[in-house]
């Protein structure tokens, strides 16, 4: 039977890909409606979208018309736009750290705007479409998860494409197939053990230079790093490992990610308003690579490759990525064949050291009755003590959003990243000052 999938934040600039990968997938979809705060960018993504759709994509303007009877909704939301991202990311480096959309200062910005809202969204969802999957893409990913997990009964899961995107590179190193030991939280999880042909070629990875640099999109991690951890890193723990570096470079570079991303949209955006459909699909395509090429490259050596993409792959055609995820996810919710895929989840018993109710990333098997998290033992002695930090931190913010209180707030701050009261203190309002999005904090 045909369903309808929904995505809200209809009109955000990865659209169209998505649309690709439900299309590429061969399920039954009756349609696909868009929905967006923006609805202007939503009939634009979705007039693009319908160019590689052999099913309807259309956009709405009611969020409540958009969910009802939907059997899937994807949430891929950005509260305040990119423009939030850019004054978060530049508010971080005022107050000496690494300006991230989903860690540090910028994360904890990004999640008070955004928690409130997808809560609201998801209650919504619960009423329109009560048999509905909640499959969300929005950042901060494994916070977000939480939340949703803690405040609300919704089916749901956690998208992120970074631990896939590592486990190919990986495999690419070796030249085929791998089978690896992956576990952490979103944006914080590490490998710890890889297979290859059978043979357990963890220390080989480990001990081989030009192997690790071929594992990231920039010179991010000293190998002496990688091998004292004895774990191979997702490449956001740059922003944990090494961020003054990151810091040092935004500084020297004077921007930020968000603030080219927030320029690129902007020219994109420009350009889809007077091409003809196979004009904006290659302009679409083109903005993919450029962005593609850019990333991780400005925090990690002060520059920017935007203008330099002629090596990058067909976005449309690349093994990796989230709408790939997604795919995989809906295959598994749909098919009669288990997925393995790395899910953000409550944990279950997969990691031992976290509670069950703890949001993890982890591997999970994916039936028509949902995700189930494998086991992954203990976390490493090396890592354990962060986890524990960031997931603290994670509860700790999302209780604030929750009772929109400003102490706990800045008690989340304390615990990560900034480990000091009156600084927190000082950030927190910095963020609020430049957010009317936050100023929920300070009307009680």
């Amino acid at each position: 039977m045909a369903f309808k999938i929904t995505i809200v934040g209809g009109g955000g600039v990865r659209t169209p890909l998505l649309i690709h990968g439900l299309a590429d997938a061969g399920l039954d979809i009756s349609t696909v409606v868009l929905y967006d705060s923006d609805p202007l960018r939503a009939q634009t993504m979705a007039k693009l979208s319908q160019s590689v759709a052999p099913f309807p994509v259309v956009a709405s303007n009611e969020f409540e018309r958009a969910v009802e009877g939907a059997s899937y909704v994807l949430s891929s939301i950005r509260v305040g736009g990119i423009a939030a991202r850019a004054r978060d990311e530049r508010i971080a480096i005022e107050h000496g750290f690494a300006g991230q959309e989903t860690t540090g200062p910028g994360g904890a910005a990004m999640a008070l705007r955004t928690v409130p809202v997808v809560l609201d969204q998801v209650r919504m969802i619960e009423k329109l479409a009560p048999e509905a999957w909640y499959i969300s893409f929005t950042n901060p990913a494994g916070l977000i998860s939480q939340a949703v997990s803690a405040h609300t009964k919704i089916r749901a899961i956690g998208i992120c494409d970074t631990p896939s995107e590592l486990l190919h590179r990986i495999a690419a190193a070796f030249g085929g197939p791998v089978t690896c030991d992956y576990a952490g939280l979103n944006h914080l999880g590490w490998v710890r053990r890889v297979v290859h042909e059978g043979v357990d070629v963890t220390q080989q990875l480990l001990d081989d230079d030009r192997l690790l640099s071929s594992l990231y999109p920039a010179h991010l991690f000293d190998p002496a790093l990688i091998r004292t951890l004895g774990l191979i890193p997702t490449e956001y723990l740059f922003f944990y490992y090494c961020q003054q570096r990151a810091l040092a470079n935004q500084r020297q570079a004077g921007s930020t990610r968000g603030a080219e991303i927030e320029k690129l949209n902007r020219d994109l955006f420009s350009s889809l308003a007077s091409g003809t459909p196979a004009e904006s699909l290659q302009t679409y395509r083109l903005y993919l690579m450029r962005r593609n090429a850019s990333y991780m490259k400005l925090e990690a050596e002060s520059g920017s490759a935007f203008h330099s993409y002629d090596d990058q792959p067909d976005p449309f055609a690349a093994a990796t990525g989230y709408h790939r995820i997604a795919v995989e996810v809906l295959l598994g919710l749909n098919g009669d064949v288990p997925r393995e895929v790395v899910l953000n989840v409550p944990n279950q018993g997969s990691v031992e050291d976290l509670e069950a109710d703890d949001v993890v990333e982890v591997p999970c098997l994916v039936t028509r009755s949902g995700p189930v998290p494998k086991p992954t033992g203990r976390l490493p002695e090396a890592v354990r003590g962060l986890v524990f930090a960031v997931k603290g931190y994670e509860r700790t913010l999302i209780k604030a959003a929750v009772e929109k209180s400003l102490p706990l707030a800045q008690l989340a701050l304390l615990q990560y990243p900034v480990s000091e009261w009156e600084p927190a203190g000082h950030l927190l309002r910095s963020l609020i000052a430049a957010d009317r999005d936050l100023t929920y904090l300070v009307t009680r």
